[in-house]
């Protein structure tokens, strides 16, 4: 009898252990449930998990998640630093920018020497490069930051199409290119404004390099679950080494050196795309020219 009751009372004990660390164990993976929900949406503190109370796994997940929660806020303020100090240089330059701007307009209209006329425009030509770049850092500080958020909302393309084509129309008219748009029918998700600002700069790309009597076409494709934006041209193309690289900022290549502009519009371009949920996309050849697409998703 009493074999019987210690083999029950050790079937008990057995139970009652397994029972036990079922318990720990659930307890456990609650408790690091708990710390990864609170990583991901940003409410975890050292001071929420007393590491005393926690089981070593717990402990050391509690320290990577402090460590690296400590580490997201330190970049997350030197990209606000970033920020206003870019918005602070932008502010402090504006009025000095604007008044170079003037005085060299003003100075072109003056009787000037043929050598004294060209360094006019060359030092209207820098003012306006440097107000160029100035105003492309701060919008990507901006969106890098969150400072800016965009809102995308379904929407039809065509007309955000037509705005931007209608911006680069005279230019285009001026170098003797034929800037067309074909099928522009379409709807996607996206923010206007921004989308705008996309399709501007690779239109402004389209009407640099593309040379006199060359062709830029826009037209918008549509497909199961994208739409796209694309901007042909008739320019020099792209060398396949450089295509991975120009979307990256103050990229140029070293053939256009000599030609306006900062090398950040298509890093903005892809900066903006991506925030909508879509992606950028560049085919070239060599010689006949290149196409950039926007796929923004469709509703």
């Amino acid at each position: 009898m009493t074999g019987y009751l210690a083999a029950g009372a050790v079937v008990l004990l057995a139970l009652a252990m397994v029972a036990y660390d079922r318990w720990q164990i659930s307890r456990t993976i609650r408790r690091l449930d708990d710390m990864l929900t609170a990583a991901m949406n940003g409410s975890f503190s050292e001071e929420t998990f007393d590491e005393s109370r926690l089981s070593s796994l717990e402990s050391r997940l509690a320290r990577y998640l402090t460590a690296s929660f400590l580490s997201g806020r330190k970049v997350q303020e030197q990209k606000e630093q970033i920020s206003a100090l870019i918005s602070d240089i932008s502010h402090q330059t504006k009025t000095p920018v604007a008044n170079l701007q003037l005085y060299t307009q003003l100075l072109l209209e003056q009787p000037l020497t043929p050598q004294e006329a060209e360094c006019a425009r060359v030092i209207s030509a820098q003012v306006d490069k440097l107000q160029t770049l100035i105003e492309a850092l701060v919008k990507t500080s901006r969106l890098e930051t969150g400072i800016l958020v965009v809102h995308p909302e379904p929407a039809e393309i065509a007309w955000v199409v037509e705005r931007a084509v209608a911006q680069y129309a005279a230019k285009a008219a001026g170098k003797g290119i034929a800037l067309t748009v074909g099928q522009a029918d379409g709807a996607a998700v996206f923010d206007a404004k921004w989308t705008e600002e996309a399709v501007c700069n690779l239109l402004d790309n389209a009407v640099k390099y593309t040379p006199a009597g060359g062709m830029v076409t826009v037209n918008v494709k549509n497909y199961e679950l994208f739409s796209s934006i694309q901007v042909a041209d008739t320019g020099p193309g792209i060398p396949e080494t450089d295509q991975a690289k120009i979307f990256g900022r103050f990229y140029r290549a070293p053939d256009n050196y000599h030609a306006e502009g900062v090398g950040i519009g298509l890093y903005l371009t892809r900066q903006i795309v991506e925030k909508q949920g879509g992606y950028v996309k560049v085919q070239s050849t060599l010689g006949k020219g290149s196409v950039f697409s926007l796929f923004l998703p469709r509703p």
